[in-house]
C-alpha cells in the first residue's frame, strides 16, 4: 500500500482513521473544507496543493481522487443527521449515495481499494435476532434509504470494496451519548431513558483498529473483498447503556447529581422525533470474526475506556 486518501478527517472516525492507518502507507486525509494532512509528507504538516474533501461537490470531489491517485479511498465522511433528513431528503441523497457512487466509479477506473462505512439504519429494526450482511434491508427513513443506496451504487460500480456496516459509534472526541449523559447528571435529579432500543455502543477507535485489519488483510486476498458488519460484542439498551456510564463515572470519582436509580426508563414513544429509529440494531459479527481472526470486544470494555479519557466534573 503506497497511498491511502482519507475522506472526514475532522469526524469521530476520522481521526481514528488517521491513526490506525497511518502504518500502512502515506495517508493523506481530508476535511470538508479541503484542509489536508499527510502523515508522512513534513511530519504531517497541512498540504498546499488546493484538494476537495467535500462529498456534497462530487465533480471536485472526483478531480481530487484523480489527482491523488489512491491506492486505497477510505470514505468516513457522510450525512448523519438522521432526524433533519427527512426535510432534506436530496441532501443526504447527495453526500451518502451520488458522492459514495462516484468514488467507486473512479475507484475502479483507478484500481483502488474503496473502504466505506454504513449503519444498521439500511434494516427496518424489527426483532430481536442481530441482523446479518445477507438480512434483507428495509429502511425506515431517509438516512438509512440514502445509505443503502449508496452501497447499492458501490457494489454495481465494480471496484473494489469494503462495505463496514455499524451501530451507535461514539468517540472520546466531540459530543456523544456517554458525555451527554454525564452533563445532564451533574444538573438533573432525574433523567428519562429509552429503553426499549437495543444495540451495542462501538468506539470509533475499535472501527479505526478493525478497519485497519481489513484493509491489511483484503489486499493481501481480494476475495476477502465485500460487505462485513462492524460492532462490539453483547448488547444493550440506551437506558441500561446510561446506567454503565453513570455507575462508571461514579466509581472513577465524578460528582453526579443522579444516580443510577434516579435513571427513568421510558419508551421510544415517549420522544416525537421526525425519523423513526429502529428498535433492534443488534449487529451479527461472525462473518468478520471468522473471516479476519479477530475478537471483537466487550461494549463494556470500551465504554469503560471512554470514562476513563473523560475529565470528572
Amino acid at each position: 500500500m503506497r497511498r491511502v486518501l482519507l475522506l472526514g478527517k475532522g469526524g469521530q472516525l476520522g481521526w481514528e482513521l488517521l491513526r490506525s492507518l497511518a502504518p500502512l502507507g502515506e495517508v493523506i486525509a481530508l476535511d470538508r473544507r479541503g484542509n489536508a494532512v499527510s502523515s508522512q509528507r513534513n511530519g504531517g504538516l497541512k498540504i498546499d496543493t488546493v484538494l476537495c474533501g467535500d462529498l456534497s461537490r462530487p465533480t471536485e470531489l472526483e478531480t481530487t481522487v484523480r489527482l491523488l491517485k489512491p491506492d486505497c479511498i477510505v470514505n468516513a465522511a457522510a450525512y448523519t443527521e438522521v432526524d433533519k433528513a427527512e426535510s432534506v431528503p436530496e441532501v443526504a441523497r447527495l453526500i451518502n449515495a451520488e458522492a459514495p457512487g462516484t468514488l467507486a466509479r473512479v475507484g475502479a477506473e483507478l484500481g483502488a481499494w474503496l473502504i466505506h462505512y454504513s449503519t444498521d439504519y439500511v434494516f427496518d429494526g424489527t426483532g430481536s435476532v442481530p441482523w446479518r450482511e445477507d438480512d434483507t434491508p428495509g429502511p425506515l427513513g431517509a438516512y438509512g434509504q440514502t445509505k443503502l443506496e449508496g452501497e447499492e451504487r458501490i457494489r454495481a460500480s465494480g471496484c473494489r470494496h469494503l462495505i463496514l456496516r455499524t451501530s451507535w459509534v461514539y468517540a472520546a472526541r466531540r459530543v456523544n451519548f456517554a458525555r451527554t449523559i454525564l452533563r445532564l447528571a451533574g444538573q438533573r435529579d432525574t433523567l428519562q431513558v429509552v429503553d426499549d432500543q437495543i444495540g451495542s455502543p462501538t468506539g470509533a477507535d475499535l472501527l479505526a483498529d478493525t478497519t485497519a485489519h481489513a484493509v491489511r488483510a483484503v489486499t493481501q486476498t481480494p476475495e476477502l473483498a465485500g460487505t462485513y458488519h462492524v460492532a462490539a460484542s453483547g448488547e444493550t439498551s440506551w437506558y441500561e447503556y446510561a446506567r454503565f456510564v453513570i455507575e462508571s463515572a461514579r466509581a472513577r470519582g465524578w460528582t453526579l447529581k443522579v444516580s443510577a436509580d434516579g435513571l427513568i426508563p421510558v419508551p421510544s414513544s415517549a420522544y416525537v422525533t421526525p425519523a423513526r429509529r429502529p428498535y433492534n440494531s443488534r449487529l451479527d459479527c461472525t462473518k468478520l470474526e471468522k473471516t479476519l481472526g479477530l475478537c471483537l470486544p466487550s461494549w463494556k470494555f470500551g465504554v469503560a475506556r471512554l470514562i476513563d479519557a473523560l475529565e470528572p466534573s
